[in-house]
């Protein structure tokens, strides 16, 4: 692989009622990707503090073009179609593997 690695962030909020099976979910998608994709360099997951029905995904590609098969691979369209009544928010952040590297 060459090129810049792609960081992004998820931040999702979860329907209360659902967020068992939504962890559930997420724990398999997790375990696909990181078993399966060679260009996933890590992918992990935590709730936010303040909120227990919010979570933040970090996800981390070796390059563009490894972040882009990614979303294409059947496991993780299947995620994405099994939760989507779940999320009753998602944010999108695309950041700088340089300066995340320094929040680390």
């Amino acid at each position: 692989m060459n090129g810049k690695p792609v960081v992004r962030i998820a931040e999702i909020e979860i329907d209360p009622e659902q967020l068992e099976a939504y962890r559930a979910l997420l724990a398999e998608e997790i375990e696909a990707s990181v078993a399966r994709e060679e260009g996933v360099l890590s992918l992990n997951a935590v709730s936010i503090k303040d909120s227990p029905h919010k979570i933040r995904i970090l996800e981390v590609y070796a390059d563009r073009q490894a972040y882009e098969a990614h979303l294409l691979t059947p496991h993780f369209l299947k995620y994405k179609n099994g939760t989507a009544g779940m999320v009753t928010s998602l944010t999108l952040i695309d950041v700088d593997p340089i300066a995340m590297a320094g929040k680390l």
